[in-house]
This record gives C-alpha cells, sequence and structure tokens, in this order.
C-alpha cells in the first residue's frame, strides 16, 4: 500500500472550502484528485463521497435533489462529476436554499460538460482549482529529480517499483485515455490517427505550433487540427503557452508553444524507455523546457505565462507575471551551454530586472548583471523573493 503523500494544493483547497459553497477539482485523469479528496475527508467531521463511476453511488442520486438536500451539513464529494451534467442545475437550488461554504466538492477531468453547466448554474457559487501530477516541491529530496523528470508526475508512473512498470502504466494510460476518456468527454475523434497526432506533438514539444505544417503531416485541414488540439488542451494533455505581447518594432512570433504537459507521457509517445535514451535523444532540451514550465505553473499558479522570440531567433523561454512584476526564465540542461548574445536586448524588449536560468544541477550565482543560475530545487524561494 502506497503512503499518502501530501499535495501542496491541499491548503488552497481547504481555503476554497471555506469561502465559497462549491468548489470544483479539475485536473487531468489519475493525478489524483480522488485521493486528495478521501484525505481531505478523513479530517471533516461530516463529509459523504459520491463516485459517478460507481452504479451504486449513481442510484443513490435517481432523485438527486431529495438525497443530497438530507446531507445538508455535510461536505458532499461528487467524483467524476461531469458524467452527470444535470446535476449542476440541482446544485445551484440546494446552494441557494441553504448557502453556506463547503457544500460540496466537485471532481471533474475539465470535459466541456463540465466547464460549461458549472459555469452557467454555478456562477458566483463556485471555485476552480487545477491539480496537476505531482510536482518537483512534492516529491523532493525523497523522489530524484531525474526520476521524476523521466517517468513524470502521474503517481502511479512515478511510485512504479521499476522503470519498466512505469512506462508499461503511461502506455495503458495513454491507451485508455484515446480509447475510452476522449469519447467519455464527448469528443468524436479517430483513436489510431489521435495517437499518431499525439506522437506527432512530442516531436514538436516546446515548438511554436505551425498548424499548416501539422496538418499537411496528418493529411487534415488546419481546423481538424486545432479541433485536435482544444480536445488535448482542455483535458489537461497540452499546455499551449502564448507569446508575450510587447510593444517593439521587431517581429515578433505570433503562434503559441505547445508542450505535452507530462514529461513521462512525451518520453512514452517516443519510446524513450531508460535515463540513457533520453539523455541521447534530441528531445531532451525540449524536455527539461517543458518540465520547467509546469514546474512554475504548479509553483506560481495564479501568474501569467508566456514566451517571447523574434522571428531573428532572440528569445526568453518564459515570462512569468504576478502583481505587476515580471521575470524571466531560461531553461538549459547545463551552464556551459552558453547564453545568446540576444538576451540582454531581449530582457530590455520585455522589461525583465531579473532573468533566472534554471538548470538540473545544483547551485546558485550570479552570472552577469539581472542574470542569475538557479536550480530547481531553489527555484520555489527564489520565485517567491522576486514576485511575492
Amino acid at each position: 500500500m502506497q503512503t499518502y503523500i501530501a499535495r501542496s494544493m491541499e491548503a488552497r483547497l481547504s481555503a476554497a472550502l471555506a469561502s465559497f459553497p462549491a468548489v470544483a477539482l479539475i485536473g487531468p485523469r489519475q493525478c489524483g484528485k480522488s485521493t486528495l479528496a478521501r484525505e481531505f475527508e478523513k479530517h471533516r467531521e461530516n463529509a459523504l463521497f459520491l463516485d459517478l463511476e460507481s452504479p451504486a453511488d449513481l442510484a443513490r442520486l435517481d432523485d438527486a435533489e431529495y438525497y443530497l438536500a438530507q446531507h445538508a451539513h455535510e461536505l458532499v464529494c461528487i467524483d467524476e462529476v461531469q458524467r452527470s451534467p444535470e446535476l449542476f442545475t440541482i446544485l445551484r437550488v440546494l446552494i441557494d436554499r441553504a448557502r453556506h461554504p463547503g457544500r460540496f466538492l466537485l471532481l471533474g477531468s475539465a470535459s466541456p460538460e463540465l466547464l460549461r453547466q458549472s459555469s452557467e448554474s454555478l456562477a458566483g457559487r463556485i471555485a476552480y482549482l487545477e491539480l496537476s501530477p505531482f510536482h518537483y516541491d512534492e516529491v523532493a529530496p525523497e523522489t530524484p529529480l531525474s526520476e521524476l523528470w523521466g517517468r513524470g508526475g502521474f503517481p502511479d508512473s512515478l511510485l512504479a517499483e521499476r522503470d519498466e512498470m512505469s512506462s508499461d502504466w503511461r502506455e495503458q494510460f495513454i491507451r485508455t485515455f484515446l480509447e475510452r476518456d476522449l469519447p467519455g468527454f464527448g469528443y468524436s475523434l479517430p483513436g489510431v490517427s489521435m495517437r499518431r497526432f499525439w506522437t506527432m506533438l512530442a516531436h514538436y514539444h516546446g515548438q511554436a505550433l505551425n498548424y499548416s505544417k501539422l496538418g499537411q503531416s496528418m493529411d487534415v485541414s488546419d481546423a481538424t487540427i486545432r479541433r485536435w488540439l482544444r480536445a488535448l488542451e482542455q483535458t489537461f494533455m497540452v499546455r499551449l503557452l502564448p507569446p508575450l505581447e510587447v510593444n517593439t518594432k521587431k517581429r515578433l512570433v505570433k503562434s503559441p508553444k505547445m508542450y505535452i504537459r507530462d514529461t513521462g507521457i512525451v518520453h512514452r509517445l517516443l519510446d524513450l524507455r531508460t535515463w540513457d535514451e533520453l539523455m541521447g535523444h534530441p528531445i531532451v532540451g525540449a524536455s527539461w523546457e517543458g518540465f520547467v514550465v509546469e514546474t512554475v505553473a504548479n509553483l506560481v499558479p495564479d501568474a501569467g505565462l508566456s514566451f517571447y522570440r523574434t522571428s531573428s531567433g532572440a528569445e526568453i523561454d518564459l515570462i512569468i507575471e504576478r502583481r505587476g512584476r515580471r521575470v524571466g526564465i531560461e531553461c538549459k540542461l547545463s551552464i556551459a551551454r552558453r547564453l545568446s548574445k540576444a538576451l540582454p536586448g531581449s530582457m530590455v524588449q520585455c522589461d525583465l530586472e531579473t532573468l533566472l536560468v534554471v538548470t538540473p544541477e545544483p547551485g546558485e550565482e550570479r552570472l552577469r548583471p539581472g542574470v542569475e543560475l538557479c536550480s530547481l530545487c531553489g527555484l520555489s524561494a527564489r520565485l517567491e523573493s522576486l514576485l511575492g
């Protein structure tokens, strides 16, 4: 039996339930939403957990309004809530009848039904929190950085006894997601083509999107590529990072950069099963960049994220904007890789006082005015000091 690993989300979840009648904890399948909710439930005097994938729990909700009204003074957690979108109207009625914080905790994997129904029916009554797979600050120092980066953060993948078991789990996750989850979320997409498309995205990981080029490679229209990407984005498999909007005479890249959000999935799609295989693959630099981007997204979930790149190739991998402050991030596997000569000019264009060069290697030092070397383990504290 695996030991429960505390999630950084716990404090935010507790605060949201103390303020809102309903809280939606959304995120990809198998990322730990149910585990977190059940652990949270243990510390509540009155709590009820309903799993809508359970026929018995579904039967209890045959007359949902009557049944849930009997638990008006309990925290009711409803897992896989997107399976019963009609519940949202009932929840609104119940909340308005007896409105107090912490009535409902809704778990879902971000289907269009969940987002649309809850926003229409529970506007002003619900807070959204996004749970990701494990990130570095949650599992360090017990879990080596190389293991989290290589296997990704999905609990069953990360905590597998051997690399082969982790790789096998990710393969089954990919198949199940394409064959069962996407159709279950309301997407009618061809499974074989989607596997090929997802694998192609793994090769483009960390690059600016070229919809026409992707469409030509898949022999489909730009509109189809956008629809497939939207499905993967809305189910938390893909992150589209927008370009920073700045007033400049330079020609800027206007397409978003695309990352597959979990590096373990990237590596499985590319059939990279070992650490040595990853280190010898051309994707390794982009993989590290995506790993850092997701780490930052978890460390400062309320920040705006973007990137800067000109048509001439000057770029900054990640721009973090929070409370009127900006910090730049450059992702390097090793500080031995030289920084771009265009970097100072790019920092001026982006109005950056500080840029952090994030590497997997330990150590912090000043490289040049405004540019600091920062290890991943020191990133959380450094961002807190810079962004408040």
